[in-house]
């Protein structure tokens, strides 16, 4: 059964970084592209970044510059490095398949940009 686990998140201010994981159980995880996906309050939940099996990265151009995603297949873990941080950024996230699965939705991780 697949199972994927956020983690990381938490109330930071402008500017500053977070970074999080998402640990992947089963055979999900080394063949598969994977995404970090964010929904803010009273929006759709919609793509921040993307990397392939093989280490190819895509990002929404919100995020360029400032995120990074990478995988660990060892540990059967994505990472999202957050930096600069902006209000704006301020949502729920979630890690998935990319394109992403509608059964294997988790419970996220709340990221808070607040001063």
């Amino acid at each position: 059964q697949v199972q994927l686990v956020e983690s990381g998140g938490g109330l930071v201010q402008p500017g500053k970084s977070l970074r999080l994981s998402c640990a992947a159980s089963g055979s999900l995880f080394t063949k598969n592209a994977m995404g970090w996906y964010r929904q803010a309050p009273g929006k759709q939940r919609d793509f921040v970044a993307g990397i392939s099996s093989t280490g190819i990265t895509n990002y929404v151009d919100s995020v360029k510059g400032r995120f990074t995603i990478s995988r660990d297949n060892a540990k059967n873990t994505v990472y999202l490095q957050m930096n600069s941080l902006k209000p704006e950024d301020t949502a729920v996230y979630y890690c998935n398949k990319l394109p992403p699965f509608g059964a294997y939705w988790g419970q996220g991780t709340q990221v808070t940009v607040s001063s």
